[in-house]
Parts: C-alpha cells; sequence; structure tokens
C-alpha cells in the first residue's frame, strides 16, 4: 500500500536532506498520493531551520514521468502541482536527475536550482504527441531555462532533448557519468552549506522574486491554453492512442 512513508524517502545528511521519490514501478508518476507525499516532506524540510539545502532525486535509474495519466497527479495548496510547481520557496534544491525525466518530470526540474544529471537522462515534453500541452509551468518556464528556439523546439516538436545538448545550451549544471548524479550532487551541496545560510537564501529569494514578476499572466495563457486543448477531439484521441499503444489520428479540433 503507497502511503506517504513509503513514497518519498527522507534522509538528513547534517544540513542536506535528500528526498528520493520512491513510486519506482510507476516510472516515478506522481498520482495524488506522491503529489501530497512530496508536499509534506518539502514542506518540513522549509520549516526545518536545522536544514539548509534539499537534493531531489528519483534514484539511480529514472526521475519521474510525470503525471500519472490514469489516476491523475492533484495538487497541493502550498506546493501546486506535484507538491513543488507553485511553491515558492528560501532554500536552494538541486535535482540529481537519472533515468527519464519527460513531461511533467521535466517540468519538475525546471523548479530546482540547479540540475546534475547523468549522461543517460531523457529529457523532454511529449505532450503534444498525445493530444495535450505542459500544464505544469513548461510552457513559460521552458523559455526562462533553455534559448528561445529550444524551448519552442522542445514543446511544439515533442522530442526528447539530450542531455549533451541541454547541457550546452546551460539547463543542467553538471554532466556526470550513469548513476553518478546523486553523489556530484551532494557535493555542490556541501560547496552551498559552507556558505551563510541567510546570505544563500536571500539571494534565492531574490532571484525568484524576479523570474516570478509575470508568473500570473504566465499561468493565466496556461489556463486558456489548457482549456482549449481538454475540450479538443485532440486530447481524447492522443489519450485513447497512448493507452491502445497506437499512433494517434488527429483530427485538428
Amino acid at each position: 500500500m503507497e502511503t506517504a512513508e513509503n513514497l518519498v524517502l527522507v534522509q538528513k545528511l547534517d544540513a542536506i536532506t535528500v528526498f528520493t521519490l520512491n513510486r519506482t514501478e510507476k516510472r516515478n508518476a506522481f498520482n495524488e498520493a506522491l503529489t501530497e507525499a512530496l508536499d509534506k516532506a518539502i514542506s518540513d524540510f522549509e520549516d526545518d531551520a536545522s536544514q539548509w539545502v534539499g537534493i531531489l532525486t528519483g534514484g539511480p535509474e529514472m526521475f519521474s514521468a510525470g503525471s500519472d495519466m490514469k489516476d491523475g497527479s492533484g495538487s497541493t495548496q502550498r506546493g501546486g502541482e506535484y507538491g513543488l510547481i507553485r511553491r515558492t520557496r528560501l532554500k536552494p534544491l538541486i535535482a540529481a536527475a537519472e533515468g527519464l525525466a519527460l513531461g511533467g518530470g521535466m517540468e519538475i526540474l525546471f523548479c530546482c536550482d540547479l540540475i546534475i544529471a547523468s549522461e543517460t537522462l531523457r529529457l523532454g515534453l511529449p505532450e503534444v504527441k498525445r493530444g495535450l500541452l505542459p500544464t505544469s509551468g513548461g510552457l513559460f518556464r521552458a523559455l526562462r531555462s533553455l534559448p528561445l528556439h529550444v524551448a519552442k523546439e522542445v514543446i511544439l516538436t515533442g522530442e526528447e532533448l539530450s542531455p549533451s545538448r541541454a547541457r550546452e545550451v546551460g539547463l543542467i549544471s553538471e554532466l556526470v557519468p550513469e548513476g553518478q548524479a546523486l553523489d556530484a550532487a551532494l557535493k555542490v551541496a556541501a560547496k552551498i552549506v559552507s556558505n551563510s545560510p541567510t546570505s544563500t537564501q536571500e539571494s534565492l529569494k531574490a532571484m525568484e522574486a524576479y523570474l516570478a514578476l509575470n508568473d500570473v499572466d504566465a499561468w493565466g495563457l496556461t489556463k486558456t491554453a489548457r482549456k482549449v486543448v481538454f475540450a479538443s477531439e485532440d486530447r481524447e484521441e492522443g489519450t485513447s492512442a497512448f493507452f491502445e499503444r497506437r499512433e494517434p489520428s488527429w483530427k485538428g479540433r
């Protein structure tokens, strides 16, 4: 049975907290239970003065496949989608990403302050291939995290972005061999915790406030696009094709 305690494993290493998504049999896809579990874990971390830096990982085999298309992922009051997407954080959060980070998984990476990734990481926003669109900040955070035309390419083609290219364009902070993302993230976290937590948190707070200046408009535009797409025949066809493991037959309406 899925419970908050086993869906997100929490390990405290001095002033560093490691969060490990643990729904591996579902490729760490978020249902409501996983969303609630991550929300609680990060809220506890944010409220614990002894913890200064967080690391979010999905383990050595995968990061996250995003939303559970069958059960849905839900949202929380403090964190929003996945318990993280709309959260106002004061403490640095580093992603240690291995395996795949598709759809919402990539949108979660956009929320992290640094991304340490393995050379086998699979990145992408494949929503258009399913008659959907990125609804968890991807439409505007991709434009902040990637060069303009790379962001448009990723969203409009639905094709994966190779980790080497993601490193070249600045999305990934450090690229490491398979299985070494967490160790590398811990080394970066140790550098951060050697600094003043007050200076670190105030710096992060100021940068995040600047980046969020247009978030109200950005979420409004995402909501408008989502309303059109989710009422379309293409969305129904894309979802059916996904579960039936076939190519979709688009209607354009």
